[in-house]
């Protein structure tokens, strides 16, 4: 059994209308979501064993603080095979990248591929915002398995819903 965290990047800025949108930077709501999303990890006891994010700058910037808020003290993988991707091909990335020793991986990525990689691998249709995070648990004992791999949706969280840390 693997735990497979898919996080949506942050709420990112479109106020600087010259840059590309690979290298769009996260609003403050989108900080905040992401180190939000951090502290739920860590207080389920869900800290990953490996985070690999794309390497546009709002799922980086995203991974990175909701990692720090976590605890999480390993690298944090980047792959420009996360950005702008159908789901196969993310499965197949993160089929290169992630090694069996790993039960507990967090992905940070995109809209659609987020959405649909839910749906494709639990059947549960589900509407992810901006730092939404999805928790699955997969049926598979190796990451080799994840393009054939199905689960179960354990919880779909939004920041929104949750209630305030003081």
């Amino acid at each position: 059994m693997k735990t497979l965290l898919v996080l949506r990047h942050g709420k990112s800025s479109w106020s600087s209308s010259g840059l590309a949108d690979h290298d769009r930077p996260l609003k403050g709501r989108g900080k905040r979501a992401a180190r939000r999303m951090g502290q739920e990890l860590r207080a389920r006891d869900l800290v990953p064993d490996l985070i690999v994010s794309s390497t546009a700058r709002r799922a980086l910037s995203t991974a990175r603080r909701a990692a720090e808020t976590a605890g999480y003290d390993g690298d944090i993988t980047e792959t420009r095979q996360f950005y702008l991707v159908t789901v196969e091909d993310l499965l197949t990335a993160v089929a290169e990248h992630v090694e069996d020793e790993h039960d507990r991986v967090m992905i940070v990525g995109h809209n659609p591929t987020s959405e649909d990689l839910v749906e494709h691998l639990t059947g549960k249709d589900v509407i992810m915002t901006t730092a939404n995070l999805a928790c699955l648990d997969l049926d598979i004992a190796s990451w080799q398995d994840v393009t054939q791999a199905t689960g179960q949706l354990r919880f779909l969280l939004r920041p929104r819903e949750l209630p305030p840390v003081s």
